[in-house]
């Protein structure tokens, strides 16, 4: 899991005088909206990767048609409580194929290490008062065992892989 530090990411929104850029230019490491990124796809040169955020009550497969083109899928966690984030990364990665960057934003807790990162998240910008050193032992904690249940690293359940 990567850590990110959202004050000097390279990812950068594309602002304008008065909020968001309704129909932002293509640049390397753009990060935009749904709505800028409806704006702009069709005129979005399939070279120039970008990144989406995409609130956690819509639906994910309106990104399918797009992955290709996309580096980085922000997904947010409003409240720590609201897990809907958690099967867009899910879906994202079991039914897409969705082989970039998945990104917690919100509220992210410690807490909430392992299951980001059993269900495809690869990256996480923790809430202001939580530690990155502790979500990383957190995260280490079932590293040398593995989970019983299979995930999206590793579909099989632990029945079936120490058979094979």
């Amino acid at each position: 899991m990567k850590f990110i530090n959202a004050t000097t990411c390279a990812w950068k929104h594309a602002i304008g005088e008065d909020g968001p850029k309704p129909d932002p230019d293509p640049a390397p490491n753009r990060l935009l909206t749904l709505e800028q990124w409806h704006a702009v796809k069709d005129h979005w040169p399939h070279d120039v990767k970008v990144g989406i955020e995409l609130p956690n009550d819509r639906d994910i497969d309106e990104l399918a048609p797009h992955l290709h083109r996309i580096a980085l899928v922000v997904l947010e966690f409003p409240k720590w409580t609201d897990g809907r984030a958690y099967s867009q990364a899910h879906i994202l990665r079991i039914r897409h194929k969705f082989t970039g960057a998945i990104r917690a934003r919100g509220e992210v807790l410690v807490d909430m290490m392992q299951l980001l990162a059993r269900t495809g998240f690869d990256e996480v910008i923790l809430r202001g008062d939580q530690n990155p050193a502790v979500a990383q032992k957190a995260l280490d904690l079932f590293a040398p065992v593995g989970f019983y249940q299979g995930d999206v690293a590793e579909t099989r359940p632990w029945f079936l892989r120490s058979a094979a």
